[in-house]
């Protein structure tokens, strides 16, 4: 399972899941269902908001097979605007059996394409923006 992390990642959107997946490979009593990572667009630390500094276990260069996509929420402006994330997220979004995001994460699956007909939701205040950028 890779989560998808940039710096100003929203902290408890990708901390959060990653730590409810942990946990439930953890106490799983039939195996380890999740193997949980964070990846960043290089593999170098990212700064998420607050200050929170972040090292993802890999980079888009050098990641393992993918079998579910989380996109973290944040403020995502400079993400979109950066043709290779949207790139790697329409690639990644196609091999992996599930993609989902938490909160604004769900504008980088928008960018990327990956959103089409889909019914999504994203943080009260920013769901009139999702939906121009679905369009």
């Amino acid at each position: 399972m890779w989560e998808f992390i940039y710096d100003q990642a929203e902290d408890l959107d990708f901390s959060g899941s990653f730590e409810v997946f942990s946990t439930a490979s953890r106490i799983c009593n039939a195996g380890q269902p999740f193997n949980v990572f964070l990846v960043g667009e290089t593999g170098g630390t990212v700064l998420a908001r607050g200050g929170y500094r972040v090292i993802p276990a890999y980079g888009f260069h050098d990641q393992a097979k993918i079998d579910v996509l989380i996109d973290a929420g944040g403020v995502h402006s400079q993400e979109m605007a950066k043709g290779q994330v949207l790139e790697w997220i329409a690639q990644q979004a196609k091999k992996a059996k599930l993609v989902t995001s938490v909160c604004t994460g769900g504008f980088l699956l928008a960018a990327a394409g990956v959103l089409t007909s889909e019914n999504v939701t994203t943080h009260w205040e920013d769901i009139a923006d999702l939906g121009v950028c679905r369009i």
